[in-house]
């Protein structure tokens, strides 16, 4: 049975240190935490509780004691922290609580059964790609939405991909594909955004300030009630009514397209309003789909597993497609032309391999589909 090492005060200091920690916690108090949850783990392995010897990972026992002792601290304002870490029974406790959650979470988790996993191409090659665009959108300015609204919208639609991946190699198939249909929606408001220009992101966030408006969130009752009139006479200017302002809040910025177009009213609706204005109308069975899993329909509870992790790879693939063309736009135009020819020979490697992969798993959702008729 192997020997469960336990580290120096030194060597914790320096963890402790590395991980941030706040420096108001009692660092002496939670190595003898630590100390003592390691003579917990030690008995465990004695017992051989878990069939089996587990060594313990220093750096997550840690994390577990520290944010455990920080919460108690948190919950307990009125209580001193040097009266309290004398307590034998609070030392007891913490080490109780950290030692269970560190075996549970860390060692008996849960975890779905898997298709995919992150070292398979259609995820590995998505992720790598992800990470490097997600990278690049970090060093640009964000949350100023008069100003980096493209950005900020941009770097939300990869995230997401990014969490439709990690859904995807956790065996949350049906999750995965349900995030899409967020995935989507901003997509759709991106690509009208980008298409329009200044003239459409001026009403959007116009109509932001009326979304704020209406969840309570602009301020002071005198602005939000200018706000509310505002609102008003832009719809009477539309001929709408009362029971309609959700949804022109929701989508009204979108009658600035009709304007600039010459056209008839946008719908004020994702399906025949947002999804049609973005070109992207043939995308409404899937997202239909999408909608019925989000809302807990038999989809959801009764679903082939294998089937919706080839519906949403095809589609997270494909909004990828669109998202990247804006961002590989973007990009180009703000670095050296060595870092742009670096950054092609990236894009035709990845987004080569990607159109491959995404061609495959169409193919595979077609003989499914194909299977399903026959039975």
């Amino acid at each position: 049975m192997s020997k469960q090492e336990v580290i120096s005060f030194e060597q914790f200091q320096d963890i402790y240190k590395a991980l941030g920690v706040k420096e108001s916690l009692d660092s002496q108090f939670l190595y003898d935490v630590y100390q003592n949850a390691m003579e917990g783990a030690k008995s465990i392995d004695e017992a051989n509780l878990l069939g089996r010897v587990v060594p313990v990972n220093p750096i997550a026992l840690i994390l577990y004691i520290v944010n455990e002792h920080g919460y108690y601290l948190d919950i307990h304002p009125d209580a001193a922290q040097e009266a309290v870490i004398k307590d034998e029974k609070y030392m007891q406790m913490i080490v109780s609580i950290a030692l269970d959650k560190y075996y549970t979470n860390e060692h008996l988790s849960y975890k779905s059964k898997t298709i995919l996993s992150r070292f398979s191409p259609g995820i590995s090659t998505l992720n790598t790609y992800l990470n490097f665009v997600l990278g690049v959108l970090g060093r640009y300015s964000h949350n100023q939405p008069n100003e980096t609204l493209i950005v900020d919208i941009m770097s939300k639609g990869f995230s997401m991909a990014r969490a439709i991946s990690d859904l995807l190699v956790s065996g949350f198939e049906t999750e995965a594909f349900s995030t899409w249909r967020t995935l989507h929606e901003a997509e759709c408001i991106l690509l009208v955004l980008t298409k329009y220009g200044k003239p459409l992101i001026d009403k959007y966030l116009l109509h932001m300030n009326y979304a704020m408006a209406f969840r309570g969130l602009a301020g002071d009752k005198e602005k939000t009630d200018a706000i509310f009139t505002q609102i008003k006479e832009e719809m009477r200017a539309f001929d709408l009514k009362s029971k309609d302002m959700k949804r022109f809040i929701e989508y009204g910025w979108l009658l600035k397209v009709s304007a600039l177009d010459k056209a008839e009213p946008v719908k004020l609706n994702f399906r025949d309003g947002l999804e049609k204005t973005a070109g992207l109308k043939r995308y409404s069975p899937i997202y239909e789909m999408s909608s019925e899993i989000a809302h807990s329909s038999p989809l959801l509870i009764y679903s082939r597993r294998e089937y919706f992790m080839h519906l949403a790879l095809v589609n997270v693939y494909e909004s990828f497609f669109r998202l990247e063309k804006i961002f590989a736009d973007i990009y180009v135009r703000s670095i050296s032309e060595a870092e742009k020819q670096r950054f092609l020979l990236m894009r035709k490697i990845y987004y080569g391999q990607l159109v491959s992969l995404h061609a495959q798993e169409r193919a595979k959702i077609r003989k499914m589909a194909g299977q399903s008729k026959k039975q």
